[in-house]
Protein backbone atom coordinates (compact mmCIF):
# COMPACT_ATOMS: atom_id res chain seq x y z
CA UNK A 1 0.00 0.00 0.00
CA UNK A 2 1.17 3.43 -0.90
CA UNK A 3 2.23 5.79 1.93
CA UNK A 4 -0.10 8.59 2.32
CA UNK A 5 2.89 11.15 1.84
CA UNK A 6 3.47 10.04 -2.01
CA UNK A 7 -0.32 10.46 -2.91
CA UNK A 8 -1.11 13.50 -4.34
CA UNK A 9 -3.79 12.54 -6.85
CA UNK A 10 -7.15 10.29 -5.90
CA UNK A 11 -9.58 8.92 -8.23
CA UNK A 12 -12.80 7.28 -7.09
CA UNK A 13 -15.01 5.02 -8.98
CA UNK A 14 -18.64 5.65 -8.02
CA UNK A 15 -17.83 8.81 -6.53
CA UNK A 16 -21.61 10.24 -5.77
CA UNK A 17 -22.67 7.49 -3.36
CA UNK A 18 -23.50 9.06 -0.02
CA UNK A 19 -20.63 7.77 1.59
CA UNK A 20 -18.13 7.92 -1.28
CA UNK A 21 -18.55 11.99 -1.85
CA UNK A 22 -18.56 12.57 1.73
CA UNK A 23 -14.62 10.94 1.82
CA UNK A 24 -14.23 12.82 -1.53
CA UNK A 25 -14.88 15.96 0.01
CA UNK A 26 -12.90 14.96 3.40
CA UNK A 27 -9.76 14.22 1.04
CA UNK A 28 -9.77 17.43 -1.21
CA UNK A 29 -10.13 19.83 1.84
CA UNK A 30 -7.01 17.18 3.23
CA UNK A 31 -4.95 18.99 0.04
CA UNK A 32 -5.29 15.93 -2.50
CA UNK A 33 -6.42 16.41 -5.92
CA UNK A 34 -9.63 14.54 -6.62
CA UNK A 35 -11.64 13.34 -9.06
CA UNK A 36 -13.95 10.56 -10.38
CA UNK A 37 -16.45 9.09 -12.01
CA UNK A 38 -20.09 7.65 -11.34
CA UNK A 39 -23.14 7.43 -13.70
CA UNK A 40 -25.66 8.33 -10.97
CA UNK A 41 -24.80 12.05 -11.21
CA UNK A 42 -27.35 13.66 -9.33
CA UNK A 43 -28.26 16.00 -6.09
CA UNK A 44 -26.88 16.78 -3.01
CA UNK A 45 -24.30 14.92 -3.65
CA UNK A 46 -23.39 16.01 -7.33
CA UNK A 47 -24.18 19.75 -5.69
CA UNK A 48 -21.78 18.74 -3.13
CA UNK A 49 -18.94 17.65 -4.66
CA UNK A 50 -19.07 20.40 -7.68
CA UNK A 51 -19.21 23.09 -4.99
CA UNK A 52 -15.79 21.53 -3.87
CA UNK A 53 -14.74 22.00 -7.06
CA UNK A 54 -14.57 17.86 -7.85
CA UNK A 55 -14.36 17.39 -11.26
CA UNK A 56 -17.21 14.09 -11.54
CA UNK A 57 -16.68 12.28 -14.99
CA UNK A 58 -20.18 11.07 -15.81
CA UNK A 59 -20.19 6.76 -17.22
CA UNK A 60 -17.04 4.56 -16.58
CA UNK A 61 -14.63 5.02 -19.14
CA UNK A 62 -11.16 3.56 -19.69
CA UNK A 63 -10.09 7.14 -20.57
CA UNK A 64 -10.55 8.77 -17.26
CA UNK A 65 -7.90 6.27 -16.09
CA UNK A 66 -4.66 8.96 -16.71
CA UNK A 67 -1.29 7.53 -15.32
CA UNK A 68 -1.12 10.49 -12.76
CA UNK A 69 -3.30 8.74 -10.32
CA UNK A 70 -1.56 7.86 -7.24
CA UNK A 71 -4.43 6.24 -5.73
CA UNK A 72 -7.77 4.76 -6.50
CA UNK A 73 -10.73 4.07 -4.20
CA UNK A 74 -13.26 1.94 -5.03
CA UNK A 75 -17.48 1.96 -4.15
CA UNK A 76 -18.89 -1.25 -2.99
CA UNK A 77 -21.14 -1.28 -5.96
CA UNK A 78 -18.31 -1.14 -8.56
CA UNK A 79 -18.10 -4.87 -10.55
CA UNK A 80 -14.80 -6.33 -11.41
CA UNK A 81 -15.52 -6.15 -14.99
CA UNK A 82 -16.14 -2.20 -14.87
CA UNK A 83 -14.11 -0.71 -17.48
CA UNK A 84 -12.50 1.62 -14.94
CA UNK A 85 -11.14 -1.03 -12.79
CA UNK A 86 -9.72 -2.73 -15.42
CA UNK A 87 -8.47 0.17 -16.89
CA UNK A 88 -6.89 0.44 -12.97
CA UNK A 89 -5.61 -2.95 -13.00
CA UNK A 90 -3.69 -2.86 -16.36
CA UNK A 91 -2.00 0.17 -15.00
CA UNK A 92 -1.00 -1.28 -11.67
CA UNK A 93 -2.78 1.67 -9.92
CA UNK A 94 -3.20 0.99 -6.21
CA UNK A 95 -6.67 0.67 -5.37
CA UNK A 96 -8.44 -0.26 -2.36
CA UNK A 97 -11.96 -0.35 -0.73
CA UNK A 98 -14.21 2.69 0.41
CA UNK A 99 -13.66 1.56 4.37
CA UNK A 100 -10.15 0.91 3.67
CA UNK A 101 -9.54 4.28 2.72
CA UNK A 102 -11.28 5.81 5.81
CA UNK A 103 -8.53 4.09 7.92
CA UNK A 104 -6.00 4.89 5.72
CA UNK A 105 -6.23 8.61 5.35
CA UNK A 106 -8.38 9.88 8.85
CA UNK A 107 -8.28 6.95 11.29
CA UNK A 108 -4.34 5.79 11.88
CA UNK A 109 -4.06 8.37 14.50
CA UNK A 110 -7.78 8.78 15.73
CA UNK A 111 -10.26 7.23 18.43
CA UNK A 112 -12.08 6.16 16.16
CA UNK A 113 -15.59 5.88 17.55
CA UNK A 114 -18.27 3.70 15.17
CA UNK A 115 -21.62 3.83 14.88
CA UNK A 116 -23.32 0.39 13.78
CA UNK A 117 -26.62 -1.63 13.64
CA UNK A 118 -29.29 -1.96 11.58
CA UNK A 119 -31.36 1.29 11.79
CA UNK A 120 -30.55 4.49 12.91
CA UNK A 121 -26.68 4.77 12.23
CA UNK A 122 -27.09 8.37 10.64
CA UNK A 123 -29.14 9.74 13.48
CA UNK A 124 -27.00 8.70 16.21
CA UNK A 125 -23.54 9.75 13.93
CA UNK A 126 -24.88 13.23 13.32
CA UNK A 127 -26.18 13.28 17.43
CA UNK A 128 -22.64 12.14 18.78
CA UNK A 129 -21.15 14.26 16.29
CA UNK A 130 -22.84 17.51 17.39
CA UNK A 131 -22.06 16.82 20.77
CA UNK A 132 -18.70 16.36 20.78
CA UNK A 133 -18.42 19.56 18.62
CA UNK A 134 -20.08 21.47 21.53
CA UNK A 135 -18.32 19.95 23.88
CA UNK A 136 -15.07 21.54 22.11
CA UNK A 137 -13.77 18.33 21.07
CA UNK A 138 -13.67 19.42 17.14
CA UNK A 139 -14.06 15.86 16.16
CA UNK A 140 -13.68 14.37 12.81
CA UNK A 141 -16.25 12.93 11.00
CA UNK A 142 -18.37 11.52 8.29
CA UNK A 143 -22.51 11.31 8.16
CA UNK A 144 -24.52 9.67 5.86
CA UNK A 145 -27.04 12.36 5.59
CA UNK A 146 -26.70 16.19 5.65
CA UNK A 147 -26.39 18.15 8.88
CA UNK A 148 -28.12 21.48 8.98
CA UNK A 149 -26.13 22.18 12.44
CA UNK A 150 -22.73 21.93 10.20
CA UNK A 151 -24.26 22.83 6.66
CA UNK A 152 -22.28 19.65 5.63
CA UNK A 153 -21.52 15.66 6.18
CA UNK A 154 -18.50 15.33 6.98
CA UNK A 155 -15.34 17.28 8.65
CA UNK A 156 -11.16 16.89 9.22
CA UNK A 157 -10.60 16.08 12.84
CA UNK A 158 -8.61 18.43 15.04
CA UNK A 159 -8.59 16.74 18.34
CA UNK A 160 -8.87 12.99 18.86
CA UNK A 161 -11.86 11.32 17.97
CA UNK A 162 -13.22 10.38 14.48
CA UNK A 163 -17.24 9.88 14.56
CA UNK A 164 -18.52 7.43 11.49
CA UNK A 165 -20.78 5.00 10.32
CA UNK A 166 -20.51 0.79 10.86
CA UNK A 167 -21.78 -0.62 7.81
CA UNK A 168 -22.48 -4.25 8.13
CA UNK A 169 -22.98 -4.44 4.71
CA UNK A 170 -20.01 -5.77 2.59
CA UNK A 171 -16.69 -3.88 1.42
CA UNK A 172 -16.06 -4.28 -2.29
CA UNK A 173 -16.07 -7.00 -5.19
CA UNK A 174 -12.82 -7.99 -3.90
CA UNK A 175 -13.37 -8.12 -0.01
CA UNK A 176 -16.67 -9.22 0.60
CA UNK A 177 -16.32 -8.89 4.37
CA UNK A 178 -18.43 -6.12 6.23
CA UNK A 179 -17.46 -2.83 6.36
CA UNK A 180 -16.94 -1.86 9.75
CA UNK A 181 -14.17 -4.99 10.42
CA UNK A 182 -11.88 -1.85 8.77
CA UNK A 183 -12.40 0.97 11.52
CA UNK A 184 -10.11 -0.24 14.38
CA UNK A 185 -12.55 0.85 17.01
CA UNK A 186 -11.90 2.65 19.98
CA UNK A 187 -15.66 2.47 21.27
CA UNK A 188 -18.87 2.06 19.77
CA UNK A 189 -22.81 2.33 20.39
CA UNK A 190 -24.97 -0.43 18.45
CA UNK A 191 -28.12 0.87 17.94
CA UNK A 192 -29.57 -2.29 17.33
CA UNK A 193 -29.72 -5.93 15.30
CA UNK A 194 -32.47 -7.10 13.42
CA UNK A 195 -32.37 -9.14 10.05
CA UNK A 196 -31.44 -7.10 6.99
CA UNK A 197 -28.97 -7.23 3.49
CA UNK A 198 -30.98 -10.46 2.25
CA UNK A 199 -28.88 -10.35 -1.04
CA UNK A 200 -25.94 -11.26 1.36
CA UNK A 201 -26.98 -12.44 4.91
CA UNK A 202 -28.75 -15.89 4.86
CA UNK A 203 -31.25 -14.66 8.82
CA UNK A 204 -30.59 -13.35 11.47
CA UNK A 205 -27.94 -15.62 12.75
CA UNK A 206 -25.67 -14.78 10.14
CA UNK A 207 -25.96 -10.84 10.42
CA UNK A 208 -25.16 -11.57 15.03
CA UNK A 209 -22.37 -13.10 13.55
CA UNK A 210 -20.71 -10.69 11.64
CA UNK A 211 -22.17 -8.01 14.53
CA UNK A 212 -19.85 -10.27 17.32
CA UNK A 213 -16.93 -9.88 14.93
CA UNK A 214 -17.01 -6.28 15.12
CA UNK A 215 -17.72 -6.45 19.01
CA UNK A 216 -14.39 -8.47 19.08
CA UNK A 217 -12.35 -6.16 17.33
CA UNK A 218 -13.39 -3.14 19.78
CA UNK A 219 -9.80 -2.12 21.80
CA UNK A 220 -10.62 1.23 24.00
Amino acid sequence: MVSNEKIKSIYLIAICGTGMASLAGLLQKSGYRVTGSDTNIYPPMSTLLKSSGIDIKPGYQRKNISDDIDQVIIGNAVSKDNQEVLAVQEKNIPYISFPEAIKKFYLENQKSLVITGTHGKTTTTALLSWVLHSAKRKPGFMVGGWMKNFDGNHAISEGEFFVSEGDEYDTAFFDKGPKFLHYSPFASILTGIEFDHADIYRDLEHIKDSFRKFVNIIHP
